[in-house]
């Protein structure tokens, strides 16, 4: 082909990148400018390969993907043209009509009240959510987890599951995972149930939300401790449920005081081993009489198991299932703070009267959780590998959450008392009178710190003010530098 020939068909300049890369967006651009107009004809591959001197197999891959993305078409026995209606213009045609009102007030969508009564609770949350901040609460030891033998174990479950997952179709899970989660918790937690009441979920806010729309009418009112979990409130309110806060202590949820004052409630929400945040144990005495409250009110419990593995100096307490004779808990548990964060795996152990209405209400939701990792993870616990894990964890967080205390107590003496607990992976830090939480919290965002305030998890004004300070994910020296920065930033 000589350049007369080339020059005739316009603009054959080719953009930078791959080969077929460069010719896919060449005519692109030609089709979007109008300079190649609708119903135009393509020359044919073998002459295009002449034209830019370059394979015809690269002219292929970029018309053949021109051609899906609707740019081209092909008519039988004439070639290929250029579409009439390209699909950028149809994408940028506007979305209402020149004569439509659109004064803001009609421009606001309508959302169902109960829904929308979230806003309060998310516009309290989303500004302290999401930073990638030394400190930061809820997240376990990532440096400790076996990625490397993780990899391995997921390149032996892929070459399986890639010739059944096809056929992997229970809404209650994978039946190995339910087995060995079955056999570990009877174990360790000392729980009464069958693999057949076993669910998995996506993690605790979708066992969380799944037990609120199976039990919950509008209306109806749960107890949350004060301070509680505040992605527990939001599934609770925006089911339109009236989320009553109930005081908490060291001894964990005050029943009497909920008894006295919100006798008529539906659903009791409580993390009887470890309380969110402030870390208290529920009694023994408690445990008792709320399951006994429960029983005689057709009361639903749900047991948040919130870092029950989490226990240093004794072993893990009986979760409020195993001591439950009439089936009025649904019992929570969550891999991701013992796996790491990403890994969003929990379960759901169910009356069995409520079975066959949770699998339903999951399957709607939606349809199943993901089988691969359900693979993995069976393979991870039976084979012995997670006891391990979580016995190396264990010692770790003990040793790190000693650190914290100690640093705090050395550079913050004057500033903050840090609470030490038997469990959990985080500090609570109670502030010295004076010192403003909110101050505190814009000294650690200096600091690069992702401490968090008490206040976020109260619905009502605190009588005392405290900081939370995750320690888990963080070596003993990334613990000092961090807490030693924050007092060099609180004396500039």
């Amino acid at each position: 082909m000589n350049k007369k020939s080339v020059v005739s068909f316009p603009g054959l300049i080719l953009k930078k990148g791959k080969i077929k890369e460069q010719f896919y967006l060449t005519i692109k651009e030609l089709i979007l400018n109008g300079q190649l107009k609708g119903g135009t004809k393509l020359p044919s591959s073998r002459t295009f390969s002449e034209m830019m001197s370059i394979s015809r197999n690269s002219v292929i891959a970029g018309v053949d993907r021109l051609i899906d993305e609707g740019y081209l078409t092909t008519k039988h026995g004439s070639g290929t043209f250029v579409t009439s209606t390209v699909p950028d213009d149809v994408i940028h045609i506007k979305a209402t009509a020149p004569d439509q009102d659109t004064s803001p007030e009609n421009s606001v969508p309508t959302i169902h009240p109960d829904r929308d009564a979230l806003t309060k609770i998310w516009e309290k949350t989303a500004p302290l959510s999401g930073n990638n901040m030394t400190f930061n609460i809820g997240i376990g030891c990532v440096d400790l987890f076996p990625y490397e033998l993780w990899g391995r174990m997921l390149g032996r479950i892929w070459r399986q599951f890639r010739h059944q997952d096809g056929k992997l179709h229970e809404a209650l899970g994978y039946k190995p995972l339910r087995a060995a989660i079955g056999e570990y918790v009877r174990a360790t937690r000392g729980l009464h149930c069958s693999d057949e009441q076993i669910l998995i979920v996506n993690g605790t806010q979708q066992a969380i939300n799944l037990t609120a729309h199976v039990l919950l009418q509008r209306g109806d009112e749960v107890w949350l401790d004060e301070p509680g979990y505040d992605g527990a409130l939001g599934a609770f309110t925006s089911m339109g449920a009236t989320v009553r806060p109930v005081i908490s202590d060291n001894k964990g949820m005050d029943i009497s005081y909920a008894i006295k004052h919100w006798p008529q409630a539906k659903m009791i929400f409580t993390s009887p081993s470890h309380q969110f945040p402030l870390g208290g144990t529920l009694s023994l005495s408690r445990r008792i009489a709320l399951l006994d409250w429960a029983s005689e009110n057709k009361m639903w419990i749900f047991e948040d198991d919130y870092n029950s593995e989490f226990r240093y100096t004794a072993q893990p307490i009986q979760a409020l299932q195993g001591l439950d004779k009439q089936q009025r808990v649904i019992y929570a548990g969550s891999f991701s703070k013992m796996m790491f964060p990403g890994f969003h795996l929990g379960f759901l152990v169910i009356p069995e009267s409520l079975v066959e209405s949770f699998k339903i209400a999951k399957y709607y939701g939606d349809t199943r959780t993901p089988y691969l990792e359900q693979m993995i993870l069976a393979a991870f616990i039976s084979e012995g590998h997670y006891a391990r894990h979580v016995r190396r964890v264990r010692k770790a967080c003990h040793e790190r959450q000693r650190v914290m205390i100690e640093a705090i107590q050395f550079y913050l003496p004057e500033i903050t008392l840090a609470e030490p607990f038997d469990s959990g992976i985080h500090i609570v830090c109670w502030l010295a009178d004076g010192i403003q939480e909110s101050y505190m919290i814009d000294q650690c965002r200096k600091a690069g710190l992702g401490a968090q305030p008490l206040s976020r998890y109260c619905q009502t004004k605190p009588t005392k003010q405290a900081i939370l300070f995750g320690f888990a994910a963080h070596t003993p020296s990334e613990i000092v530098d961090g807490i030693k920065k924050l007092a060099q930033t609180m004396t500039r």
